[in-house]
């Protein structure tokens, strides 16, 4: 629904992001959920080609039942959105999709830990990285693991939760 302060913030970077004028072309959701993010970014980049994963399979039926609710068309074009079950990256139409300009991740702190080297490896020189479902204590450790990569923005706090932002170098 964007209620809760990981999504809301993810969908106010998102927002900010189109006003300063970035364009992003490749776009991937990873752990999509109900697709609200990726849904978010398709409105916001209509040319754009999006993909989103999530590692379950009940997330993906309710990902594609949301997208005939709210318009949005399925497929790999410009202006669509595939849907994959896969977790972190290493579904073939994942890797095969990137490098992306804009990766964004709402999973968990360990998991994002875990996938920083693959997601380096995934997002283009110049592309951002959105990272959330972090908890204020877990931040400075998800950030280290993606240091050698990225340039961060400042990070920021909602509640409990912290939002994370990088340019690849």
């Amino acid at each position: 629904t964007g209620h809760h302060e990981t999504t809301a913030g993810c969908l106010a970077l998102l927002d900010r992001l189109k006003s300063t004028g970035r364009r992003y072309r490749q776009i991937a959701d990873i752990g999509t959920g109900t697709g609200l993010l990726a849904f978010a970014a398709l409105a916001l980049w209509p040319r754009a080609r999006a993909i989103a994963s999530d590692i379950d399979p009940l997330a993906i039926e309710v990902a594609e039942q949301n997208a005939v609710i709210n318009s949005i068309t399925l497929g790999t074009g410009p202006g669509r959105l595939e849907l994959v079950i896969a977790a972190g990256l290493v579904h073939r139409r994942l890797r095969a999709r990137a490098p992306y300009d804009l990766l964004i991740a709402n999973i968990l702190a360990n998991p994002l830990i875990e996938l920083a080297g693959d997601f380096g490896g995934r997002v283009k020189p110049g592309g951002r990285l959105v990272l959330t479902g972090i908890l204020s204590e877990q931040a400075q450790a998800v950030q280290a693991a993606y240091q050698p990569a990225f340039d961060f923005d400042p990070p920021v706090h909602d509640a409990e939760w912290v939002l994370l932002a990088a340019t690849k170098r």
